[in-house]
């Protein structure tokens, strides 16, 4: 498997003679398993999978290119004789996943550790045809149940009945899990990015602002669309809408392989301020998304991450303003090399209901 080939590579670089793999996404993306226990184990010969047996059958089925073992007793016992077996003098493990107690453990069992950061992320974070494909897939489902959704949207109704149908709608579209939990924010609410549904009654004139993912063989989509409830006057909430849209467009049009992800988030961000609204505007421009719903690239001002080609991640400028609303725009594109491909579909314009 090639990106088992990448990972060797990474061990004589890091001079370990062996990683442990035990963020379930990251075992997911290399060993194709896709239950809830069980980890990988990769030396510079030999790749295997560890699980316990109630995934026995599963992992049969689903595991690709390792050798899979069926742990009996205490784990960290078992990966002791396991890397002395495979004669791993010194073990890498994923700093961000390993708890401190199964460290303590480790150590007890004398075992020489190395923590590595970022080992399998920066595998992920190029994706491949079948990963593109999936979340394509992906994509496809939310827009379907968005469209489906829209007949309901209207003054009368609540955030959490829309945000349940929304979820409801994205089950029968085939998505086994919702990748995070549906946002509907209408009026004043609206100017809370992450804002929760509540029983908030809908009404004349109300910003609503929806953010919802669909999923597609264990990948995810992540999009936003804002929309207004016909009101007597809604001139200042047609006025940040047009000025978000543009600021996606900068944004989308600043990427290009090879550039800073601050550069991106700084297209954004800068027409925003010269709008009159830069202290409205305070989250990322965007993330990676994936086998996660947020992982590499993140595309803010603080980022240290560079944009490469097969690269997929959201644009999603937003202007909030407390005690009136808010709105955000969120697309997801795929990078090429001297452009952004925008894979969703859903109309940008200032819709009215």
């Amino acid at each position: 498997m090639r990106v088992t080939a990448i990972l060797r590579k990474k061990l004589q670089q890091q001079k370990v003679d062996g990683i442990l793999i035990t963020d379930l996404l990251n075992v997911r993306y290399l060993t194709g398993f896709t239950g809830s226990s069980g980890y990988a184990l990769i030396t510079r010969k030999q790749a295997v999978f560890v699980t316990d047996f109630r995934y026995q059958e599963q992992s049969r089925q689903e595991v690709k290119g390792f050798r899979t073992k069926i742990e009996c007793g205490e784990r960290a016992g078992e990966l002791k004789e396991m890397v002395e077996v495979l004669g791993v003098k010194k073990l890498g493990f994923e700093d961000h996943h390993v708890t401190f107690g199964f460290y303590k453990r480790l150590l007890q069992k004398k075992l020489r550790l190395k923590p590595l950061t970022g080992a399998v992320e920066s595998l992920r974070i190029i994706k491949s045809p079948f990963e593109l494909d999936c979340i394509n897939r992906a994509i496809r489902r939310a827009e379907r149940a968005f469209r489906k959704l829209q007949p309901s949207i209207k003054a009368g109704t609540t955030e959490r009945k829309l945000a349940l149908k929304l979820e409801e709608l994205l089950k029968e579209e085939g998505c086994k899990t919702i990748p995070f939990g549906v946002i509907v924010a209408s009026g004043f609410m609206s100017a809370l990015p992450h804002a929760r549904p509540t029983n908030r009654v809908i009404k004349k004139g109300d910003l609503i602002v929806f953010d919802w993912g669909g999923e597609y063989d264990g990948y995810y989509s992540d999009m936003t669309r804002t929309v207004a409830v016909s009101g007597k006057d809604i001139a200042k909430q047609r006025e940040i809408y047009y000025i978000v849209l543009e600021a996606q467009r900068k944004a989308i049009e600043a990427v290009s392989a090879g550039i800073k992800a601050t550069e991106v988030d700084a297209a954004a961000r800068k027409y925003i301020k010269q709008q009159g609204h830069g202290e409205n505007f305070g989250h990322g421009t965007g993330h990676g998304v994936g086998l996660a719903v947020h992982e590499k690239p993140y595309v803010s001002w603080r980022s240290k991450d560079l944009i490469n080609e097969n690269m997929v991640f959201t644009i999603e400028p937003g202007i909030y303003l407390p005690g009136f609303g808010g709105v955000r725009i969120e697309d997801m594109v795929v990078v090429k090399k001297d452009r952004a491909e925008v894979l969703t579909g859903l109309p940008k314009n200032f819709k009215i209901i």
